[in-house]
């Protein structure tokens, strides 16, 4: 008969069967893992995972929850940063990069368009939530400090799919040799700024290099 379980235990099995999945997950995607292979990477019997989550679902939904919520703390942290709202952006859009290069198998499960509804899974459905609002509240600070013009949300979604797509190329090898990745940034970033810059202004974004050299 399998042993009574602490919270203690059940939570550090739970890490430690999330962990493994989440790089078999950002690999083969879902659909290509299954419960068995696992439980194999663990070195535990193949029913041992059903202790700790119903199924497979389960899993994925508790995985890309933890992932989007450490990418939403790394971005909280970064806007509250000193300085103007063109500084705070800049360090929001750092840390997204950061994080994507540092903690790649995790951005790409975050990301990847086969999930589980989230309607099933309320912390998923809140992390989610969280890490949108995240990707567009620095752009509100910009607009209120009339470095841009324009509706915040729709901004922080422009904004945010130039760099997801960007980061996709980087992590996928596409970009071109000899291109750097910081120059293709900086670039899509000031286009983007001077587009949405109040009408008669000229937006002067930030475009000093990126700590992390991405190229």
């Amino acid at each position: 008969m399998p042993r009574s379980l602490s919270p203690d235990d059940i939570d550090a099995f739970r890490a430690r069967l999330c962990r493994a999945a989440e790089k078999r997950f950002a690999r083969y995607g879902a659909d290509g893992v299954t419960l068995r292979q696992l439980a194999r990477d663990l070195g535990c019997s193949a029913m041992t995972p059903y202790r700790y989550f119903r199924d497979k679902d389960e899993i994925v939904a508790a995985v890309r929850t933890a992932a989007l919520d450490r990418f939403a703390e790394a971005l909280e942290a970064a806007a509250r940063t000193k300085g103007n709202a063109r500084q705070r952006g800049r360090a929001v859009g750092e840390a997204y990069i950061r994080f994507a290069l540092e903690h790649p198998d995790s951005y790409r499960l975050m990301f990847d368009p086969m999930q589980p509804d989230p309607q099933r899974f309320p912390d998923l459905a809140r992390a989610q939530a969280r890490s949108r609002r995240t990707m567009s509240a620095y752009v509100e600070d910009l607009v209120a400090e009339g470095e841009l013009e324009g509706d915040p949300e729709i901004l922080g979604h422009i904004f945010w799919a130039t760099v997801h797509g960007l980061l996709s190329l980087k992590l996928a090898g596409r970009i071109g040799d000899g291109i750097s990745f910081d120059e293709l940034y900086r670039t899509a970033m000031g286009l983007l700024a001077r587009g949405a810059a109040p009408k008669g202004a000229v937006a002067q974004p930030d475009t000093k290099p990126a700590r992390r050299r991405a190229s």
